[in-house]
């Protein structure tokens, strides 16, 4: 009998410091998680009832609302049934099919915010041949790409983890399942998972944003070549909303990453801030930065209200 075994589950974690006040914690982790739903919903809502939104920006927004759903759905829930109902254990397939979707959901958002950042470098570099660029077609296209490119990099992380052994009661640094937390429990040699991971890592969300920073170069040097600062502020504020869906979603996810790979000593705090800052804050940031940004959206919004 070994102290190893392929366990049938783990047990949650997360909340280390929030004691009996987990029950009460919930009502606001609720209320952000309904109003994430609420926000996207009425993105989806709004774009689909206007005709005049069927364009390849307003496509690409939904790509990015349908994505933050899947993210917010895929982690909310488990926090809420950890705090409320106290249940700190998740089976072992049911760890891994969240794993799954979260870190799907989690590249598919992060190739939209490439796309967005190419149709801004269109629309400011290439003004004139923007609407042969992007069509809706194409666009189409480029989202059902990144979707399969996605699930081909993907699939193979939970069917590499079947093959490892975890320690009995292994506990987990976040309330819902990450690939790179599951691997530091195992008993056996995680070298392959190790690296496949990094290079799932690099080859979706580093080269995403590796990308993302080379169209706003090249946006940058065409905004430095126009006359005035008027123009310069006009051309700046067509790409605020997607600057700041950059910053909400790059900046939790690279320090989120150091973390699990370097800080061996951090403490258990730091490490569920990180990553309910990651996986929390865009599906509830995105809709409210792009509802007060774009103006159609907003329009629309003060109707309804």
């Amino acid at each position: 009998n070994s102290s190893q075994t392929r366990t049938l589950s783990f047990l949650l974690g997360g909340f280390p410091a929030w004691g009996t006040a987990q029950v009460w914690s919930a009502l606001p982790l609720c209320s952000t998680y309904l109003l994430a739903l609420l926000g996207n919903v009425t993105i989806l809502s709004i774009i689909r009832a206007e005709q005049s939104l069927h364009a390849p920006m307003y496509l690409l927004l939904t790509m990015l609302a349908v994505a933050d759903l899947g993210l917010s759905t895929s982690t909310f829930p488990t926090m809420l049934r950890m705090l409320w109902l106290k249940a700190g254990e998740i089976g072992f397939g049911t760890c891994l099919a969240q794993m799954f979707f979260i870190h799907t959901f989690t590249d598919i958002e992060s190739a939209v915010i490439l796309a967005m950042a190419f149709d801004s470098y269109v629309a400011i570099c290439h003004p004139l041949r923007y609407s042969s660029i992007l069509t809706n077609s194409g666009t189409t296209k480029i989202c059902v790409a990144f979707v399969v490119r996605t699930a081909l990099v993907q699939v193979p992380l939970p069917l590499l983890l079947t093959r490892l052994c975890f320690t009995r009661g292994s506990k987990l640094s976040h309330p819902y399942c990450l690939h790179p937390d599951i691997i530091k429990h195992a008993g056996s040699d995680t070298r392959i998972n190790s690296t496949y991971g990094l290079f799932v890592l690099l080859s979706t969300l580093g080269l995403d944003l590796l990308f993302v920073l080379l169209c706003y170069l090249l946006i940058l040097k065409t905004i430095l070549n126009i006359a005035t600062w008027r123009e310069h502020l006009r051309a700046l504020n067509t790409c605020i909303s997607h600057i700041c869906a950059i910053l909400i979603f790059f900046i939790p996810m690279i320090c989120l990453s150091m973390l699990h790979r370097f800080g061996k000593h951090v403490s258990p705090q730091a490490y569920a801030f990180t990553a309910n800052l990651h996986f929390l804050a865009p599906p509830i940031l995105n809709p409210i930065v792009y509802s007060v940004k774009t103006k159609p959206i907003r329009r629309r919004v003060l109707r309804i209200l």
